[in-house]
This record gives C-alpha cells, structure tokens and sequence, in this order.
C-alpha cells in the first residue's frame, strides 16, 4: 500500500503512520516537509520511530527514510523506479486516475518548489511474526493465481492490450515487466486521445524498442495515432527515422501534420503499404523526398511501395496533387477520395494513366467529377470491383453505362443522391454486371419499379441493397426483388411508399434480410 502524509506536525504525522502500520500490510509511506534544518530533525525522528516499530514487531516491514531534499540530496535512491519503463503520464493526461496512484504520483511530487518528499520503500519480503500478519500474508499468496500462468500465456493475454496499458503492466514486477516488453508484443503501436502528448509517447517508446538494436525498431510494423490532435511533423519524424520495417501508418484526424513529414514517412520507410492521412487538411500530395529520389532510387524505383490509400477530407487536395500521387504510388490498389472537393475528371485521368490496378476507388462528395471521370475511370475494366460516386451530381446514365459496359466485375457500387440516373442506367447496370452484391442508389427518384424488375431478374447474388428516398417505389418493385433475389440480407427502404403487405413479402421471401424502413405498421 502507498500512502503520502501531507506536510504537518511531526506528532500527526507519527499518528497517521502508526494508524496505517497497524493495519498489518507493508506500507509506502511519502510524506511532505520543508527543507528546513528543523523539518529534517523531524524526518530523523520520523525515520527512528519506524525503526523502533519494526524491531519491537509492531508493525509490518518498514525501511529507513529516504529523503529526498528537493531531488538533489546525495543519498537519493530511484532505484524503485524503472527509467527505462515509459511512464502512464506520457499515454494519459495528469489528471487521469491511473497516474495519481502509484509511483507516478511520488515521482511528480518531487519537482514542487521548495518541497521534500520523504519515501520509505518496502525491502524484500522477511519473516513476519505476528499470527494475523502471516494469515493475512498466506491468503494474498493463494489469491494470486496469475502467477501461476506461464510466460506464454501471459504474453497472449498482454497481446489483446492497447499500447497503454501495456505500459502500466509493466510497471508491476520484475517478471510482468520482461514479459510486457516481449518484441513479439510491439508489432503495433496504438495511441488514441485528443490530450495525449504523442510526440513524446512516440520518443520514449522507440527508444525503448531500439535497446537491442540501437536506432531501429525492427520489429515495429504497425503505428496507429488516429485522432491525437497533438501530434505534429515531429512525431511522425520519430517514426521515419526508427522505423524502417513500417508497412501500416494510420494518423486519422491529426491534422497538425504537414507534407514534409508524410513525406519523410514514405522515403525512410520503404515497406509502407497502408496510409490513412484521412482527416489531415494540410496534406495535399504523397511523395518522396528530394534527397531520397536522388540516393534511393535504385532502392525504390522511384516508386512508393503503398497499395492502399485514404484521403478522405483532404480539402485541400487538387488534381496536380493528385498526379503526383498517381506518378509515386503506382502500385495503388486502394484508394479513397472522399470529399475530396477540388477534383475534377482532369485528376482522374492522370490517375488511371499511372495507377491501372486500383481493385477500390472513392470520389463521393466530389462534385466536380463527371460522365468524362467515369469514361476514365472504366478503364480500370474488369479489376474494379469497388466503386463510390455518391453525392456526385454531375453523373448521369451515359457514366453508368461506361462503368457497366467495361466493368463487368464490379460487386459495389454507391450512387447515392445521384440525380440524374434513371433506369435507363439501372438496366444497363444489371445486364452487364451480373454479380453485383451491393447497390445503394438512394435519392435517386428517377429509379422505379421497372429498374428495380431489371435488377431481380439478373442479379441473383445481390445481398444488400439501398432504396431510401427513392420517390417513385412501390411494394411491387420490391416484391419482384424479394422473389428473385433470396440472398438478400439487407434492405433499405427509408422513406418509400411502401405497404406493410410488400414488406411482409420481402420478409416471408428473404429469411436473414434486415428491413430498414419508417413504416410505424410494420415490425
């Protein structure tokens, strides 16, 4: 048990110690003075009486003070605390419960001006005397049955710990802390908060993981910080420089990062893969650095190894950042557009010029993008499996019919609040792309009943499928859906006119389709 005595008389003080020894537990004991001559008499005569109690076996196992004169004096023993262990205050804000208690809270309190933090620290386990000490002692023994799991069974449970608490078991004991920094447990590192200080964090953090291998963390493959707004370019500078394995990065949200420092991330790190830069204003392109273009070129073909991309909400993002992307990470097979605001169909041109195996492509939001994108896009052809036009309103039947036409592998597309398409393109859509699994053409309300006839008698396989908003639905349109298609598992018809009969229908027909609708009649 850890306890601090605030600063007092010497006689509370010997009060309040003598209250917690008779409790029979081994006691911490901190308590505050001033740095004073006289203060430390009192401390002496603090230190004799602890010495007294244990001689006499009046109390638990009690060591001599420690006194610590504003962190300065001679005789100051941090042996206690692990400096090599990151502390919880650097993943958790001070005010957090896990860094008031414990050794965090008697390590702060050691920097307050004109203050003396006298510790007493608890030595190895002796031979304790008193029947109701040893009973006590015995039930806490049988009580700890984790001790008894082996190192591998530990390391698996620690393997399911987000990288915080990981650092707190470390902190336990000797044994949990060998096994917490097991490098078979730092493949990932992952920080959230918006008030975690993650620059820091991710100093300390690799630093401990470079021991064995000074300046490299080779077995670090993972770093997610989504939504740590505090992270800056020097952070992610950290990561470059010590992690040379990096294959997955995922900063979401952290929009305090610039292109300098993404930069850095791609040419230090040649096995990047995975980027989520989503959320990050300030990042308008994706490229090497000048000095790695020159001195790796034969490493990296003056390529980028990532496949997959996401920009979402890149606001400032326009399409010569877009053809730097396109020209660097030609390997993209992933990529994510959304709101992207400033493309245009010029972008996607320089896109499908470099990137010819995107399986995944997004550009919802993006209100430039037109039939002319669409035409562009259709020449990734059978290798498109995963389209999002959403919200484009610029794209009517003539870009459907192009995606239909040459994309005849397609299983996603969402084309919600895509005004211009009508059954014409629904019909075009069904015939071509035979396995289709998933359509959302939601705010369409050029799409009825004989669009949705088109579907049901070609798209077997469809699972999931949005009609909400659509104006011009009726229970018979889904009643040809549900006979057809009895894969269903998902139906959307939010604000149709719909009957509570067709709804029924659909769910005699399809057993595992969940109905979302907003029709009070039906549940």
């Amino acid at each position: 048990m850890a306890v601090y005595l605030p600063e007092q008389p010497l006689g509370a003080q010997l009060l309040s110690l003598l209250q917690l020894l008779s409790i029979g537990s081994n006691v911490f004991v901190s308590c505050a003075v001033q740095s004073s001559s006289v203060q430390r008499n009192n401390v002496k005569s603090l230190e004799f009486c602890c010495r007294l109690l244990f001689t006499f076996g009046h109390g638990p196992t009690v060591c001599p003070l420690i006194v610590l004169l504003g962190g300065q004096h001679r005789d100051s023993d941090l042996s206690m605390r692990t400096l090599s262990t990151p502390s919880p205050a650097l993943i958790f804000p001070p005010t957090s419960p896990g860094f008031q208690n414990g050794r965090g809270s008697s390590t702060s309190s050691s920097s307050v001006t004109g203050e003396t933090v006298a510790m007493v620290h608890s030595p190895p386990p002796t031979r304790l005397t008193h029947p109701l000490i040893r009973l006590a002692a015995k039930q806490q023994k049988e009580q700890a049955h984790i001790d008894r799991l082996p190192d591998q069974s530990m390391i698996h449970i620690f393997s399911f710990l987000p990288t915080n608490q990981l650092c707190r078991c470390a902190r336990v004991c000797r044994r949990w802390y060998n096994l917490a920094w097991d490098p078979r447990l730092w493949r990932t590192i992952r920080l959230t908060g918006e008030t975690i200080n993650v620059d820091r964090a991710l100093k300390v953090l690799t630093r401990r993981l470079c021991q064995d291998t000074p300046n490299v963390c080779l077995m670090l493959e993972t770093v997610i910080v989504s939504g740590c707004r505090r992270l800056t370019d020097r952070g992610l500078y950290t990561i470059a420089q010590c992690c040379p394995e990096l294959r997955r990065l995922e900063v979401s949200g952290c929009y305090n990062i610039s292109n300098e420092a993404v930069f850095d991330v791609v040419s230090l790190c040649p096995n990047l893969e995975h980027l989520d830069v989503s959320g990050c204003s300030k990042v308008t392109c994706i490229s090497l650095t000048r000095e790695a273009s020159i001195k790796l070129s034969p490493l990296h073909g003056k390529q980028i190894s990532i496949r997959y991309l996401d920009m979402t909400d890149c606001f400032v993002l326009e399409d010569e950042g877009l053809h730097t992307i396109a020209a660097h990470c030609t390997q993209l097979t992933h990529l994510y557009l959304r709101r992207c605001v400033r493309i245009t169909d010029e972008g996607l041109r320089y896109l499908m010029i470099y990137c010819t195996s995107i399986k995944e492509l997004s550009v919802s939001d993006c209100r430039f993008v037109s039939d002319f994108g669409m035409r562009e896009i259709a020449k990734l052809e059978s290798r498109l499996r995963y389209l999002s036009i959403a919200h484009c309103g610029r794209i009517t039947d003539v870009g459907i019919r192009y995606i239909a036409k040459y994309c005849s592998k397609l299983r996603y597309l969402n084309a919600r609040g895509c005004e211009g398409i009508t059954d014409h393109g629904v019909e075009y859509l069904a015939k071509n792309c035979t396995k289709l699994k998933s359509l959302d053409i939601g705010k369409c309300p050029l799409v009825s009943d004989t669009g949705l006839e088109f579907l049901a008698l070609n798209c077997f396989n469809l699972k999931r499928l949005s009609l909400k908003s659509c104006e011009s639905i009726t229970g018979q349109g889904l009643q040809i859906v549900a006979a057809n298609c009895f894969d269903l598992q998902m139906l959307n018809v939010q604000d149709c006119d719909v009957s509570v009969d067709a709804l029924r229908f659909v769910k005699r027909h399809c057993k595992r389709c969940i109905i979302e609708h907003t029709n009070p009649a039906f549940f």
